[in-house]
């Protein structure tokens, strides 16, 4: 596992403005602390009425792929609810500290609008991606990871020598610092490790993780290889003027 803590990207701000990442951020926590999952609201019970009502969460709110493609309208909205709905604090803070140390850089390059879009696109799909894969399951998908890794696969692209504070089991999780380059193509080998040898029953999507990685890498690669600077010819300056 590799946890990544920090940043840094020659040329880019120390602070980037991001309110698009901290406000996804602000939604996922709000949704998780009234939900069933964060086990803070009495109403749902305790013990197995507090199980049963987190089955039934997420099965409203999540990704059930054997529902999915029936044609039934909920279900097609599904993956964009289930985007903002976690299993657990675990799985909710590390999705959020993904987000806040990658999001704030790639929002900087990406623009607000472009980078919302892109997020919700990244993660539709990414679900869409796993469901497909997993037809058959009756499982609930639910959480933002392949949102999430499809701003990995970008930041990638766009920051390859932005270098990233990781800590590193086997090294007694010393902070050791490399480039992004070395540090997400080995998270991706991770998750392509982890995906062959996943179950059916409940876990990890790492199929969904790819997914999200690669549409974040392919789409920001597009984007770039499609861009033109245009530079025009300054104007002639008036007559008795001079123009640098």
């Amino acid at each position: 596992m590799i946890r990544n803590w920090g940043t840094e990207a020659a040329g880019a701000l120390r602070r980037p403005s991001a309110p698009v990442t901290h406000t996804l951020i602000a939604v996922c926590c709000l949704v998780f602390l009234i939900g069933p999952a964060s086990g803070l609201d009495p109403g749902y019970g305790t013990g197995d009425e507090l199980l049963a009502a987190q089955r039934g969460y997420f099965r409203r709110w999540g990704v059930i792929p054997a529902d999915l493609f029936e044609g039934s309208p909920w279900s097609a909205l599904t993956p964009a609810t289930a985007l903002f709905v976690h299993g657990s604090w675990v799985h909710l803070l590390g999705n959020m500290l993904f987000l806040h140390v990658f999001g704030r850089m790639t929002e900087a390059r990406m623009g607000r609008l472009r980078f919302t879009l892109f997020y919700v696109g990244c993660g539709h799909l990414a679900l869409l991606g796993y469901a497909v894969a997993n037809a058959d399951s009756e499982q609930s998908l639910v959480g933002a990871s392949g949102a999430i890794s499809g701003i990995l696969g970008a930041f990638l692209f766009l920051f390859p020598r932005a270098r990233v504070t990781s800590l590193l089991p086997f090294l007694f999780f010393l902070p050791v610092r490399f480039p992004a380059w070395v540090v997400l193509p080995f998270w991706v080998a991770l998750q392509w490790l982890a995906a062959g040898q996943a179950s059916d029953g409940p876990g990890v999507a790492y199929l969904a993780h790819l997914v999200g990685f690669g549409l974040g890498f392919c789409w920001a690669w597009a984007r770039s290889t499609g861009a033109t600077t245009v530079r025009s010819a300054p104007a002639p300056a008036p007559e008795g003027e001079n123009q640098q």
